[in-house]
């Protein structure tokens, strides 16, 4: 098949999760024999972070005015089977509007951020990304999380037929990798900084670090402020490449899982960082959120931790207990939570969504 889409970014993962969980997708879609078209918006913010050019499997085309780029996007649309528009595109309307208007079989909505859609809507905000008609007139709305959120894009969003495609790893990336430099830790933490992340930021890694100086701690991620409450032992990595996540967790026994407050209240949200650090096989300390044994089984695959005292707990457990649980959680990430298992699962919902069409 052939993919036409419209995202955030490809080429950049500073100060985003789309990045990573794209480039894996497209990477196993292409080597299931399937084309992938990428359109990016060439932004400031992502253009002076670029930290790749020519992703694996996919044709990216960087524009940076819409009416510019019209012309290659009707062309790439006369003959695509499957056209994607996602959450935080920038031209997301005008994108929408087009592969609507064109002749994709399937027309597709994926919703990368939907706690946060649904929670803005609830609110009364405007979503930027999402046009007067809701999502009602694509064919298929995937969602990066399930559960309930599935629900909230029928009721609030009138999308028709709905699926959760979940974040994924690529194992030839994401594995066991010698420490990377800088030292090893004890504890790690990955994540661009959410003032929503804030609270169990601060309980399960900040608190644990001042309450064990002689314990060493990393974050590496961009956008914390200047006013962050940093302490000797804790140690920063401004941006953190995801060619260098490898050796990031493997220089940690534990790393830290932090979900944004909407995503947790929603559940069943396991964040891309969740599957790449259990690809390498180290041991996840994870805050708890509806769903989470879905994916990983606490105490066997994942440590569960909603206080401080919990880390705390999760540090000074025997080695072999934690490279168990290392062991364990890499097993069932390469068995269940791969780029390939989601491209087969896309296929799967791609073809049922079709098969639907054509019986209606």
């Amino acid at each position: 098949m052939k993919f036409v889409i419209f995202g955030l970014t490809i080429s950049s993962s500073w100060g985003n999760g789309h990045a990573t969980i794209w480039r894996g997708l497209c990477d196993a879609l292409a080597k299931r024999r399937h084309t992938i078209i990428f359109f990016e918006k060439d932004v400031p913010w992502y253009s002076s972070h670029r930290d790749l050019w020519e992703p694996a499997g996919a044709k990216l085309i960087l524009y940076t005015c819409w009416q510019d780029v019209l012309p290659s996007a009707e062309a790439h649309l006369r003959d695509t089977d499957v056209a994607i528009v996602t959450s935080y595109c920038p031209d997301a309307l005008t994108a929408s509007d087009l592969v609507l208007s064109s002749r994709a079989r399937i027309r597709v909505f994926y919703d990368l951020d939907t706690p946060v859609t649904l929670d803005g809507l609830r609110q009364g905000r405007d979503v930027a990304y999402i046009g007067p008609r809701g999502l009602q007139d694509f064919d298929l709305v995937l969602s990066y999380t399930g559960g309930i959120a599935l629900s909230g894009l029928k009721e609030l969003l009138g999308a028709r037929k709905v699926a959760p495609l979940y974040g994924s790893v690529d194992p030839a990336v994401h594995r066991p990798v010698p420490a990377g430099t800088g030292g090893l830790v004890d504890l790690s933490y990955l994540g661009t900084y959410a003032e929503d992340r804030h609270a169990a930021l601060n309980a399960l890694f900040l608190e644990p670090a001042r309450m064990l100086p002689g314990f060493r701690f990393r974050i590496g991620g961009s956008l914390y402020p200047e006013t962050f409450p940093w302490a000797e032992n804790i140690f920063y990595i401004p941006h953190v490449a995801p060619s260098d996540h490898p050796a990031f967790y493997c220089s940690s026994r534990l790393t830290l899982n932090v979900t944004r407050r909407a995503m947790a209240q929603m559940g069943y949200c396991p964040s891309g960082r969740l599957f790449e650090a259990a690809a390498c096989r180290v041991p996840i300390v994870s805050d708890w959120w509806e769903g989470l044994d879905h994916f990983f089984e606490p105490g066997r695959e994942v440590i569960i931790a909603q206080t401080s005292e919990d880390t705390i707990r999760a540090l000074k457990m025997h080695p072999e207990r934690l490279s168990g649980i290392g062991r364990a959680a890499r097993e069932r990430a390469l068995e269940f939570h791969t780029a390939e298992c989601r491209a087969r699962e896309l296929e799967r919902i791609i073809l049922s969504t079709e098969s639907g069409l054509c019986g209606a």
